[in-house]
């Protein structure tokens, strides 16, 4: 697997540890994540969405493989936790800016 950036490194750390403040940080003050069907704009709607999802399914993410395209790194990873179909593989499609993530898509 090429090496994660920092950032995402950090993200997937703080989602394991189930530390929302601390994966909101791993994110520009402008980010925008979009996961079930639902868009989360800015450092604290990102937050809740982070508590909220954790407290849900209290699931925890091994990354699987990294591909990098078009300025994006699509992190395919195992993930587990509290909900139906459990593990899954996702792909986390981010966007980086200045060493931060900018932006995140979660699909199947």
């Amino acid at each position: 697997m090429n090496k994660l950036p920092q950032s995402i490194i950090d993200y997937v750390e703080a989602s394991n540890a189930q530390a929302p403040q601390r994966a909101a940080a791993c994110f520009h003050q402008d980010a925008v994540v979009h996961d079930e069907g639902r868009t989360h704009h800015g450092r604290e709607e990102i937050t809740a969405w982070i508590a909220e999802t954790g407290e849900k399914y209290r699931a925890t993410m091994e990354p699987i493989e990294l591909q990098e395209a078009d300025g994006r790194h699509i992190l395919r990873a195992g993930v587990r936790g509290n909900f139906p179909g459990s593990p899954v593989t996702l792909n986390f499609n981010f966007e980086l800016r200045s060493g931060s993530i900018q932006s995140l898509e979660v699909k199947p």
